[in-house]
């Protein structure tokens, strides 16, 4: 996903009508708003147009409730964060909230497993459906030459394999999540020690496959992980209670030229 960049928000703009955005009757500019969007990528100019829109709303919202306070804090930002702590008290997860999360939650609080893989890629382009289907049946011949002996597998990927590990017998050594692409890792992560039965597809082409170890992750102990939980609850609970608050805030005034209803809050982000 791209960043639209603010010159082009600028030349898109003045091909698009988008509405006049009002806050308790006060007109949000529509400059402000191209250029807050270079703030919040999209694919789609009217999603980016509306999530800049949303962005400014609660903004103005938050300073005029900042206004209402008399708080009078120079920078804008820092007005913001006096308001939140006057008026949004975000209780802390205590210990048995944390210690349940973990119980609930273990699988996610693992060390990464590992896998010691060999591969022999037969290389193709993801739109070259013709190559991808030779390549494919080149596979499945070299698979069957394995299944046969499989101590030919360093000498087959050095004369076939399309990847630079051919000169290492196909080796790519230990890896974990995310140091492949995401297709390759969600066909290997849960095979068995041996060469895969048959060849696995990625944008890169046809993959013949041996698992030659697996280390499993290890549980890892709530006192190392307390932390990163007590933080996690903690964001969790700021966003619900920050997207309630401005909720409250725009249900008090008239808002005109955008639907606040799906907005999550930007001061999170």
């Amino acid at each position: 996903m791209n960043m639209i960049p603010l010159t082009q928000v600028d030349i898109d703009l003045s091909g698009h009508r988008f509405p006049d955005v009002k806050v308790a009757n006060e007109l949000i500019d529509q400059e402000d708003i191209a250029r807050e969007m270079q703030h919040h990528p999209s694919d789609s100019l009217e999603q980016v147009w509306i999530s800049a829109a949303r962005s400014l709303v609660i903004k103005r919202l938050l300073e005029m409730r900042a206004l209402e306070l008399g708080l009078t804090e120079e920078d804008e930002s820092q007005r913001i964060a006096s308001l939140l702590e006057k008026e949004l008290p975000i209780p802390e997860p205590d210990t048995s909230a944390c210690e349940r999360y973990y119980e609930q939650n273990m699988a996610r609080f693992k060390t990464p497993s590992l896998l010691a893989v060999r591969h022999i890629l037969l290389a193709a382009a993801p739109d070259d459906q013709e190559t991808r289907d030779s390549s494919y049946a080149a596979a499945l011949d070299i698979l069957q030459i394995l299944k046969k002996d499989e101590s030919r597998f360093g000498t087959l990927a050095a004369r076939y394999s399309a990847c630079e590990s051919k000169h290492q017998g196909g080796q790519l050594g230990q890896i974990s999540k995310g140091q492949t692409v995401a297709e390759f890792e969600r066909q290997i992560k849960d095979l068995p020690v041996g060469l895969h039965s048959s060849p696995i597809e990625s944008r890169y082409g046809w993959h013949i496959v041996s698992i030659d170890q697996r280390i499993e992750g290890e549980q890892m102990p709530y006192e190392i992980v307390k932390t990163t939980i007590q933080q996690m609850l903690q964001e969790s609970v700021t966003r619900r209670c920050l997207k309630q608050y401005i909720q409250v805030l725009a249900s008090e005034v008239a808002i005109e030229g955008i639907d606040m209803g799906q907005d999550t809050s930007p001061l999170m982000q």
